[in-house]
């Protein structure tokens, strides 16, 4: 015997959304604010509808948790944390449903880690009949905003919680919020802008590998691109520590020439240039990382299309990270 438990319902606590999407059968997340879609480019908010870093979390005594939801075609993971413990991973390739059993009794913190690719829409939760479901109280965890491309997002982590985001969050007990979006990394003014609009103790931004793909912006507009987006964010964070990172290794893009003229090299340049003119202009907690010291050369057997690492190169972005980015 079960007791369902809505999508909807206030006693689930939705982390690391922007917003959510609510209609009378479910839940979706967002990362974004859904009700603007139509302000940003059609497949950023594709991307942006789904749950990179996004966990749903209650606490609650029951022994099983089953959950319904829309159908995934894609692979898919969700992974279930059980005081801060990754206890189980449950696919959810070509299923709408999910169950985890033999949690053990007594009250415990759950947390339900959603793919990080594909959209989510939850339906409902269902718990032992005779269990009690609480909010979660609310985090006084340093909360970690993280900005990037596919590389971010990590479609090809084994599971949420194996993105190198969602390791680094677990190892420091940061809240995470992701704002990885797959191709779609490319300094939009509305993404400075919900990032200006977030509570944040800790903003980092891996900059380039999208706009070098894409041409999306040049040796003119890239490096004042840059400028623009930190003013806008620092226009309500004006100390937060923001972490710039240059383009990870990527073996025909070091070098090789892009539509505009544009390499890694030169890009990991202007990213460090303007970090350097942002220092100079005041910004006293403003960093900067190159992409080499997290994923160098040396790596480069790890990354299957010789461009996203896979599940063992986001562990070693992960550790990598660990070391370079400032503690809060």
């Amino acid at each position: 015997m079960h007791q369902h438990i809505a999508a909807n319902d206030p006693r689930l606590s939705w982390a690391g959304v922007i917003s959510t999407e609510v209609s009378n059968k479910w839940v979706m997340p967002w990362r974004i604010h859904h009700q603007e879609r139509e302000l940003y480019h059609s497949e950023l908010a594709l991307r942006a509808a789904m749950a990179a870093g996004v966990r749903v979390t209650f606490q609650s005594d029951t022994t099983t948790i089953e959950g319904a939801c829309n159908m995934f075609e894609d692979r898919g993971q969700i992974d279930l944390v059980v005081d801060d413990k990754l206890v189980a991973s449950v696919s959810l390739a070509n299923q709408s449903s999910f169950r985890f059993g033999n949690l053990g009794f007594g009250a415990k913190n759950i947390e339900l880690w959603l793919p990080q690719f594909g959209e989510t829409r939850l339906i409902d939760l269902k718990i032992d009949v005779e269990s009690e479901i609480l909010a979660k109280p609310s985090s006084t965890a340093k909360k970690w905003i993280t900005y990037g491309s596919s590389i971010t997002q990590c479609k090809t982590a084994d599971s949420p919680t194996k993105t190198w985001p969602g390791i680094v969050a677990r190892t420091r007990g940061y809240d995470l919020w992701c704002l990885g979006f797959g191709g779609q990394c490319h300094l939009d003014p509305m993404i400075a802008r919900v990032i200006r609009d977030s509570e944040a103790d800790l903003i980092s931004m891996c900059l380039g590998i999208n706009i070098y793909g894409s041409g999306s912006l040049n040796q003119r507009t890239f490096y004042p691109g840059i400028l623009g987006f930190v003013k806008i964010v620092r226009e309500k964070h004006p100390t937060t520590p923001i972490v710039l990172i240059s383009p990870i290794y990527s073996p025909r893009r070091e070098t090789e020439l892009n539509d505009v003229g544009f390499s890694l090299r030169h890009m990991r340049h202007e990213v460090k240039r303007a970090y350097g003119t942002l220092k100079a202009h005041g910004d006293e907690n403003i960093t900067s990382v190159n992409g080499l010291d997290v994923f160098g050369s040396d790596k480069a057997h790890l990354l299957p299309d010789d461009l996203h690492p896979n599940n063992e190169g986001y562990g070693i972005m992960a550790s990598n990270l660990l070391r370079l980015l400032p503690r809060i």
